[in-house]
């Protein structure tokens, strides 16, 4: 017997209410296989896919891309058929993301289902549902369209084989547009901008960030052309134009992350210059003897890990209800990553207990996957002490917001020669400084300094780190 589930937006963790449709991975009348995952989601945490617990064919879609759905709303709905040879009945109950069997989803495949509801605007009737399932119950075997030859275009969208992009003319309702990112559709959509009317700037007519651009502020121009009087003696006061882009998603959470720390916590910052020449030489030398290269920002996160075991104070929260500071077992440590979708702090769990080694490849291990956007909810969340290293971005020193709800922040500049004075005389060493942005409701000044001073120690005599080893 056929029967039509409805899949819902699952809870993704963390106290996450709601996700915004990035991009739909399946159609109306597609054939999904258990842990196919059938939607990319952005939450304020991360862009994520949501595998789907059910196999079947999808009778609807509930939302269009850009719509936010609240956690617990209708997803998409699936026809379901008899149980298999083997007594399954097409459903795994799995609804979080990133659980699922492990195996691989089966290729997509179309079938050919009586007319459904496309599910914008509510469930599909059951008489039309029950009609879109049969052929997996009546047949057995789903049947298949002629096949399709697809290739991918530069914007991800498929696209027959030797098809060239359409000019805006000539390009059907149904046929997509090739448009370089999904945040260019989004600024589009947000702005009110046909992408269908536009002839890309880029390679076969692919629609740039630009051409959305020129359209906004020949847009614009237009506005402030009409809105002009002929002739006034006291024009009123306009509000500047320009682009607006809402505070949401990953952009949201952090403005409202930092604008919490700068309301609760009452911080302060100390720095010091230090020589880093001993440290660039001691990596230099574990580089050359083989094996997997160490990255200086793992050496200076094993530093950070060593001076939280001497000053326990720093690696700690507080909490406001109860009116306690309490300190922390484990070191679970963040690390500023700058992304396209803007900045995120992915966590590297359990920190005290890794090498060097084991840092290096957790850190390239996370920062690949902030660049890809697909970092899970709990990369990004419990965190204990956070690591910022802007001197990638060529600057020497910062005064950084702590990361809500954590006690303290290390931020380490760009590593560059300077004169300075070593064994009693004038030299050209690598100088970098180190600057800590601390709580001070959790300790004092002499222990944030003596923090500071033990980092520069260990950053000026690594052999110091022996001692914990």
């Amino acid at each position: 017997m056929t029967q039509v589930l409805e899949f819902k937006l699952p809870d993704l963790g963390e106290g996450l209410t709601e996700a915004e449709i990035v991009r739909w991975l399946v159609d109306v009348g597609d054939v999904v296989t258990v842990d196919q995952p059938v939607v990319e989601v952005e939450t304020a945490k991360a862009m994520v896919e949501v595998p789907c617990p059910y196999s079947g064919v999808v009778t609807a879609r509930f939302g269009e891309e850009g719509t936010e759905l609240p956690v617990g709303a209708p997803l998409l709905t699936v026809a379901v058929g008899e149980p298999d040879a083997d007594g399954e009945t097409g459903g795994s109950g799995n609804v979080l993301v990133g659980y699922g069997t492990g195996a691989p989803p089966a290729r997509r495949r179309r079938v050919r289902p009586a007319p459904v509801t496309s599910g914008a605007s509510g469930t599909p009737k059951a008489s039309e549902a029950s009609r879109a399932s049969g052929s997996l119950k009546d047949s057995g075997t789903p049947r298949k369209p002629a096949a399709r030859r697809r290739t991918p275009a530069a914007d991800g969208v498929p696209r027959p084989a030797g098809a060239r992009p359409a000019a805006p003319a000539e390009r059907s309702a149904e046929e997509p547009v090739p448009v370089i990112s999904p945040l260019v559709r989004r600024l589009a959509r947000e702005n009110g901008v046909d992408l269908r009317q536009l002839s890309g700037s880029g390679p076969d007519g692919l629609i740039l960030r630009a051409d959305v651009e020129d359209v906004l502020r020949a847009k614009a121009a237009r506005s402030r052309a009409a809105a002009a009087p002929a002739a006034s003696p006291a024009p009123a006061p306009q509000r500047a134009s320009g682009t607006r882009i809402p505070l949401k998603g990953v952009r949201g959470a952090t403005a409202d992350k930092l604008s919490r720390s700068r309301r609760e916590i009452p911080d302060a910052t100390c720095w010091v210059d230090a020589d880093a020449t001993e440290l660039m030489r001691a990596r230099a030398a574990m580089n050359a003897a083989g094996g997997p290269k160490i990255s200086l920002l793992a050496l200076l996160a094993r530093i950070c890990t060593a001076a939280l075991a001497r000053y326990p104070e720093l690696n700690s929260t507080v909490d406001l209800e109860s009116r306690e500071i309490v300190r922390l077992d484990a070191v679970h440590l963040g690390f500023a990553a700058q992304t396209e979708r803007g900045l995120v702090v992915p966590v590297v769990r359990d920190a005290h207990t890794r090498n060097a080694e084991s840092l290096t490849a957790e850190l390239a291990r996370l920062t690949e996957a902030a660049r890809a956007g697909t970092l899970a909810p709990a990369d990004l969340t419990g965190g204990t002490f956070t690591l910022n290293n802007y001197g990638v971005f060529g600057v020497d020193g910062s005064t950084p917001i702590i990361n809500h709800p954590e006690a303290a922040m290390l931020g380490v500049g760009r590593i560059v020669p300077k004169p300075w004075v070593h064994e009693g005389e004038l030299a050209v060493r690598q100088v970098v400084q180190l600057s800590l942005t601390f709580d001070h409701r959790v300790c004092d000044g002499g222990t944030a300094g003596g923090f500071l001073r033990y980092v520069a120690d260990c950053v000026e005599q690594p052999a110091m780190l022996l001692r914990t080893l």
